[in-house]
C-alpha cells in the first residue's frame, strides 16, 4: 500500500508539472502573440502622429492628423497586430504557396492556384492603379511592415514554424483575385452543364439547372430601365467533353472547395436601400449583410479610418486597403454579388497556339514540385490537372484574368465619394467581381448601379463550353453607362438578393438565364419592407435582416404534407410538421425536419448522372410539381421509386432515420440547435483533431436555406458553413445610430481578448454601434504612432 500510495503521489506530481507546463505555454503564446494597445510606439514611415484608440469591441477608431496615407499606415499596422496569420494565409493562398508551410496535403490546391495565376493577375493590376491609389498601398504596405516588426506572433506561425515576409504592394490586390473568383463567373455551371447534356441531353439542363422563374422579381423593373421592347435571348451550341476531362477540370472546383471558394445553393447575399419617403426619419436606410464562407478568424475587420479627408467606417478585409463596405460622412454604400457570366471555357483546336511556364512549388519536408502551365490567348489550360493529354485542351477566359483591373481604385473612391455623381465615377473604375451596389447619402438620395466588366457575346449566352476556332470571341464589355442602374427611384425602394437584375427586353446579356439565384429571399425581403408601406425604422430593418420564415417551406409545404409515411417514424415526424409556419428557429424541432429532409430530395439527380451533384430547391419544386423524371430511382428499377410520390417517401425516411441514429428515436427531443451550429473553423487547423478545439468557434444558429437569414445546413453535418459574414444598417438620418457586427470577433489569435466576443452578439441578432462618436465606444485603450525623425 505504501508503494502504492508512493506511485499515486508520483503520478500527481507529475499531472501537476505537466499543467504547470501547460499553463506556462499557453501564457507564453498570450504574452507574445497578443499585441500592444496602448502607449506610444515611434514608426518610420509616419509624417504625422496618429491615435488608434479601440473601443470595448476591439474595434479600431484611426485619426490622423498630417494626411490620409498615415490612416492608411495605421490600418495596415492594425491589420498586422491583429490578423497577421490570416493575411499570410491568405496571401498564400494567392500565390499558391500553401504547401511549402502545410506539406503535400495541400498541394491541389497550390496546383489550382498556380494554373489559374491569381497572383499574376494581381501583379498585372498593379501598375493600372492611379497615382494616388498607389500612394495609399505604398502607405498600407508600410504600415503592415511596421506591425509585423513589432514581433509579437500569432499561434499559428509558431505551430508551423516560420515568420511571415515582408508584405508588399501586390500583396494588398492579390486577395481581391480570390473574392473575385468566390463571387463571380459560372465556370462551375459550365462544367457541371457539359455533364449534364452528356448524360441527359439538351433538355436536362433545365431539370438540374433551372432557369429563373418568369414572375420571379428582378431587381430593377422595366420603368427604371426604360425598356420599351424585347431583346432576343441567344442559344449555345451543346458540347460535349469527355469524363476523363471533365474530371480534371472538377480537380479545381474540389481544390478550392477546401479554401472555401464554392458557389452553393443559397450562399448569396442581401442588401437594399429604402428612400425617404417610406421611412419614419424621412430619411434612407440602407442595410447589407453579404453571405460568404465562416472561418476563423473572420473574413471581415471592422475599422473606423479617419485622415484630413478621409471619413470612413465600416467593414474592411486584413490584406487590402480601404473600407470595402460601409459609408463615410455623407454616403453609404452596400454590396452583393451580381452573378453576371464573366468567365468562358474554350475548347482549344488541336493546332491552337500555347505558351508554357514552369512553376515550382515548394513542398514541406518533400522535394520541390515542377508544374507546367499552359496558355493559349483565351487563357490558361485548366484542364491538365489530372487528365494530362488525355483529352481536349481547355482554357479559361476570364475578366479578372484580364490585365489593367482598376477595382482598387473604384474602392478607393468610394471611401471619399460625396454625392451621388462622385459615387458613379468612382464605379466607373470597377472591374471584378461585379456587384450590386445599393447608395444613400445625407442629402436623402438612394440609387443603384451593378459595375464591373461584363463581355459582349454575339450569337452564343456562354453557358457551356465553345471551340476556340475563332467563333466565339469576346467583342468588348457592356458600356459603363448601359449596366444596370437607377436614381432615387419613384417607389423609394431597390431590393438586391443575387436574383435576376434586369427584366427580359434589357438589349444586354449579363448571364443566361440558370445564373440567378433562387428568388426567395429577394421575395421575402421585398415582402416584409412592403408590408409597412411608410415609417419603416431601424428595428424594422433589423427584423427583416434577421427573419428565419422559409418561402421554401411554404412552396414544398404542400407535397411534403401529402407524403404516405413509410413506418411509425416517418409518421410523427410528417405530424409535426402539419402545423409549423416555417420559421426556422434553433429552439424548434421542425426545421430539423424539414432541412434534413430537403437536404435528401437535393440528391434525386446524383443516381442520373452519376456523381454528388445536389440541385437546388428550386429544382425540388419544379420535379415535384410535374412529377418529373430526376424523381424516378434510375439505380434499382425494383425499389417502388419510380416516381416524385416514391421519392418523397424515400427521401423522408432515410432523412428520419438519419437522425434518429444521431438524435435519438424521438423525433420531439430533435432540436435544431443540437445539429445547425455555426462552424467559423480555422483554414489550416479547423481539422486537426489536437489544435481544433483552440481555433474553431461554433454556436446554435437560426435559419435555413434560402431563409433571408441564410444558413444553409452542410450536406454533411448540417452544420452552417457558410452564411452573413458581416451585417451593417445604416440610418442616414444620424449616421452615428447606425450599427455593424461581424461573425467572430477582431483578434485572429486564440489568446486574444476579442477573438470571438461578437459570435454571440451576431447569433442573437444583435449588433454594434457604427459610430464615430467617442460616447459609443465603452472602454478604450489608446496607441499613439509617432513618427521616427
Amino acid at each position: 500500500m505504501r508503494v502504492l500510495g508512493r506511485v499515486g503521489r508520483g503520478l500527481l506530481w507529475v499531472a501537476l508539472l505537466v499543467l504547470v507546463l501547460v499553463l506556462a505555454a499557453v501564457l507564453w503564446l498570450k504574452v507574445t502573440s497578443t499585441p500592444r494597445v496602448s502607449g506610444t510606439v515611434t514608426l518610420p514611415g509616419l509624417s504625422g502622429p496618429v491615435t488608434v484608440t479601440r473601443d470595448q469591441w476591439g474595434v479600431p477608431h484611426i485619426r490622423a492628423q498630417a494626411s490620409d496615407e498615415d490612416a492608411m499606415y495605421a490600418l495596415g499596422f492594425v491589420h498586422a497586430q491583429d490578423r497577421a496569420w490570416q493575411m499570410d494565409f491568405q496571401r498564400r493562398v494567392a500565390q499558391g504557396r500553401l504547401a511549402e508551410v502545410l506539406g503535400a496535403a495541400a498541394l491541389p490546391q497550390d496546383r489550382f492556384l498556380r494554373t489559374w495565376g491569381f497572383y499574376r493577375a494581381a501583379q498585372s493590376a498593379l501598375p493600372a492603379l492611379s497615382e494616388p491609389s498607389r500612394r495609399m498601398v505604398r502607405a498600407y504596405t508600410a504600415g503592415v511592415n511596421a506591425g509585423f516588426a513589432q514581433g509579437k506572433l500569432a499561434p499559428e506561425f509558431r505551430i508551423l514554424g516560420y515568420a511571415p515576409e515582408p508584405w508588399t504592394d501586390v500583396d494588398s490586390i492579390a486577395w481581391s483575385k480570390l473574392m473575385a473568383y468566390d463571387l463571380g463567373g459560372n465556370a462551375d455551371d459550365e462544367i457541371l452543364g457539359t455533364h449534364v447534356v452528356g448524360r441527359l441531353g439538351e433538355a436536362g439542363l433545365n431539370e438540374v439547372l433551372p432557369p429563373y422563374p418568369q414572375n420571379a422579381p428582378t431587381i430593377l423593373n422595366r420603368e427604371e430601365l426604360g425598356l420599351t421592347g424585347q431583346a432576343p435571348r441567344p442559344g449555345n451550341e451543346a458540347a460535349i467533353l469527355p469524363d476523363a476531362t471533365l474530371q480534371a477540370l472538377q480537380a479545381h472546383l474540389d481544390a478550392a472547395r477546401t479554401l472555401g471558394m464554392e458557389r452553393v445553393p443559397g450562399k448569396g447575399s442581401n442588401d437594399w436601400v429604402i428612400g425617404g419617403s417610406r421611412t419614419a426619419s424621412g430619411k434612407p436606410i440602407l442595410a447589407d449583410d453579404p453571405h460568404l464562407a465562416l472561418s476563423s478568424p473572420m473574413l471581415w475587420y471592422l475599422a473606423d479610418v479617419q485622415g484630413p479627408r478621409l471619413k470612413a467606417i465600416g467593414a474592411t478585409i486584413p490584406g487590402l486597403p480601404g473600407i470595402v463596405i460601409g459609408r463615410n460622412d455623407r454616403v453609404a454604400w452596400g454590396v452583393t454579388n451580381v452573378n453576371p457570366d464573366v468567365q468562358d471555357l474554350y475548347i482549344e483546336p488541336e493546332n491552337a497556339k500555347l505558351t508554357e511556364r514552369t512553376e515550382i512549388i515548394k513542398v514541406k519536408g518533400q522535394p520541390d514540385v515542377h508544374l507546367t502551365v499552359r496558355e493559349s490567348a483565351h487563357g490558361p489550360i485548366i484542364s491538365d490537372v489530372g487528365a494530362g493529354e488525355v483529352g481536349p485542351r481547355v482554357a479559361l477566359k476570364w475578366t479578372a484574368l484580364q490585365p489593367g483591373d482598376t477595382t482598387l481604385d473604384a474602392f478607393l473612391g468610394l471611401n471619399y465619394a460625396r454625392n451621388w455623381q462622385d459615387f458613379v465615377t468612382a464605379l466607373e473604375k470597377y472591374v471584378a467581381p461585379s456587384q450590386n451596389f445599393v447608395y444613400a447619402d445625407v442629402d436623402g438620395n438612394t440609387g443603384y448601379y451593378a459595375p464591373g466588366r461584363v463581355p459582349l457575346r454575339r450569337g452564343w449566352d456562354g453557358s457551356l463550353p465553345v471551340p476556340g476556332d475563332g467563333r466565339h470571341e469576346w467583342t468588348g464589355y457592356i458600356p459603363f453607362a448601359r449596366l444596370p442602374h437607377t436614381s432615387n427611384p419613384a417607389d423609394g425602394l431597390v431590393v438586391t438578393a443575387n436574383n435576376k437584375v434586369v427584366p427580359d427586353g434589357y438589349p444586354y446579356s449579363l448571364a443566361n438565364i440558370r445564373n440567378w439565384s433562387e428568388p426567395y429571399r429577394a421575395e421575402r425581403i421585398t415582402e416584409l419592407l412592403t408590408q409597412k408601406p411608410h415609417g419603416l425604422t431601424v428595428d424594422d430593418v433589423k427584423g427583416v435582416q434577421l427573419d428565419t420564415v422559409s418561402l421554401v417551406w411554404r412552396d414544398l409545404k404542400p407535397f411534403l404534407l401529402a407524403t404516405q409515411p413509410d413506418g411509425d417514424l416517418s409518421r410523427r415526424a410528417l405530424a409535426l410538421l402539419r402545423d409549423w409556419d416555417g420559421n426556422e428557429r434553433a429552439g424548434s424541432v421542425e426545421p430539423t425536419i424539414f432541412e434534413a429532409w430537403l437536404l435528401e430530395l437535393q440528391t434525386m439527380a446524383q443516381d442520373e448522372l452519376g456523381d454528388k451533384t445536389r440541385v437546388n430547391s428550386l429544382a425540388v419544386l419544379n420535379q415535384l410539381r410535374a412529377n418529373g423524371e430526376l424523381c424516378r430511382d434510375e439505380r434499382d428499377e425494383t425499389a417502388g421509386r419510380q416516381d416524385c410520390a416514391g421519392e418523397l417517401q424515400a427521401s423522408l425516411k432515410r432523412a428520419v432515420d438519419r437522425l434518429a441514429a444521431r438524435l435519438g428515436p424521438d423525433p420531439g427531443g430533435w432540436t435544431y440547435g443540437k445539429v445547425h451550429t455555426v462552424a467559423s473553423n480555422h483554414r489550416a487547423f479547423g481539422g486537426v483533431k489536437a489544435l481544433a478545439w483552440l481555433f474553431n468557434h461554433s454556436t446554435p444558429t437560426n435559419g435555413g436555406t434560402n431563409t433571408v437569414n441564410v444558413a444553409r445546413p452542410d450536406p454533411d453535418t448540417m452544420q452552417q458553413t457558410t452564411g452573413p459574414s458581416y451585417r451593417q444598417i445604416i440610418d442616414l438620418s444620424d449616421l452615428n445610430r447606425s450599427v455593424y457586427v461581424g461573425t467572430l470577433g477582431q483578434s485572429g489569435s486564440p489568446f486574444g481578448n476579442h477573438v470571438s466576443d461578437q459570435q454571440k452578439l451576431w447569433a442573437a441578432g444583435e449588433y454594434l454601434p457604427m459610430s464615430t462618436d467617442t460616447k459609443d465606444w465603452g472602454k478604450t485603450n489608446t496607441l499613439t504612432l509617432r513618427p521616427n525623425r
